[in-house]
């Protein structure tokens, strides 16, 4: 059995590689390493394959959330909305742009956030909300988008862990996560679905004028060369990781079913185990892209479960260990741990598999079994 790995960066490159090393080369040849032709055709493509009007490159994940809130003209001091249950990029920006973090607990099921908790948290202050495509799969988009309109709101999607995910709208269309709200965020991370060889990320919307000013920020605020119209920031994806991403984006669906077909062996494998709760694909017209596998582990089983993977060698991770609110840099009084049932129970049990597009049936049978030996025994 080979090697089992949480990410196989290294076993995805071979399947791509004669067309990476030859884009690398010609990049090299010709020196445009910042926004060179690799860079436009990637941006166009991009744009193809969701179905957005404008997709705006730029250096990572996180500068696409924190540009996105600067486009929109937030001001210090509003309030923006999003999930108790992520990673910390996106709270993180919010505080940074000196805007108000408002955290909200997340869905049993899907670990997205609870429209119903987005409804009791809005303020006259509030501005913006950012569902988080946690895991792969779309955020209740239908349900937000109807608050969003009745108050007035931005919507900020985070898709840096669900591109190339479906979401089935109530009017009956379908769209690519990501461009459904206002403004769209994704991260290139390697790890990504959809990752480069080093950090990258992107801005989708539909909005021309706000393409437009966004245009402007990643480039110093720059639309003419040393004419600052606008407050900008230097964040623009490069030559060499937007050649890798060309390489990887015709490939992006079947990877993404290579994902789909190892989680449905995962939670065929765990099919009447009591202390495990496999992922939930709340809709079948929606396309989870499992960027991660979460299992919750019941009975206060989990930490005994990790400790014995890791003797086993088996990688896993425990996405989130730590909920936002209770993260020093984030903690505020205003929080109360009534409202955040869910989170603080998922932070007890969430165990997340090794999950890439080269995982094989041996390796799932090895990582399935080991578990339900430990704990049936």
């Amino acid at each position: 059995m080979r090697k089992i790995q949480m990410v196989d960066l290294k076993g995805q490159y071979e399947g791509i590689k004669d067309q990476v090393n030859t884009s690398f080369q010609e990049v090299i040849e010709n020196a445009a390493f910042i926004n060179g032709p690799e860079v436009q055709q990637f941006q166009k493509e991009l744009e193809d394959y969701l179905q957005v009007k404008n997709v705006i490159p730029c250096a990572n994940g996180t500068d696409a959330l924190q540009i996105a809130m600067m486009g929109l003209g937030l001001k210090p001091g509003d309030e923006v909305i999003t999930a108790d249950f992520t990673f910390a990029a996106t709270v993180e920006v919010i505080a940074l742009l000196q805007l108000t973090p408002v955290l909200v607990d997340v869905e049993p099921g899907s670990f997205n956030i609870d429209p119903e908790a987005i409804k009791k948290a809005i303020t006259p202050k509030t501005k913006a909300i950012v569902p988080v495509h946690l895991f792969g799969q779309a955020a209740n988009m239908g349900a937000i988008m109807k608050i969003a309109e009745e108050h007035n709101l931005f919507v900020i999607e985070d898709n840096a862990q669900a591109i190339g995910g479906n979401y089935h709208s109530p009017n009956g269309k379908t769209y690519k996560t990501g461009a459904i709200g206002h403004i769209g965020a994704t991260s290139f991370f390697p790890s990504k679905n959809l990752g480069c060889y080093g950090d990258g990320g992107a801005i989708f919307t539909n909005d021309d004028k706000l393409a437009h000013t966004i245009r402007g920020i990643v480039n110093h605020g720059m639309y003419e060369r040393y004419h600052h119209d606008v407050v900008g920031v230097n964040s623009r994806l490069d030559s060499l990781q937007a050649a890798v991403l060309r390489a990887k984006l015709p490939k992006l669906d079947s990877y993404n079913e290579a994902r789909r077909k190892s989680a449905d062996k995962y939670s065929e494998a765990f099919k009447g185990q009591e202390d495990v709760i496999t992922p939930v694909r709340l809709n079948e017209d929606d396309t989870h892209v499992y960027h991660q596998y979460t299992l919750k582990i019941k009975n206060e089983k989990r930490d005994a479960l990790a400790k014995h993977l890791q003797e086993k060698g088996i990688p896993f991770g425990i996405y989130y260990p730590i909920p936002l609110h209770k993260q020093k840099a984030y903690a505020d009084s205003r929080y109360n741990e009534a409202d955040f049932p869910v989170t603080n129970q998922l932070v007890q049990e969430v165990l997340s598999l090794p999950m890439h597009t080269e995982l094989d049936a041996e390796q799932i049978e090895y990582i399935t079994g080991t578990i339900k030996e430990f704990l049936n025994a």
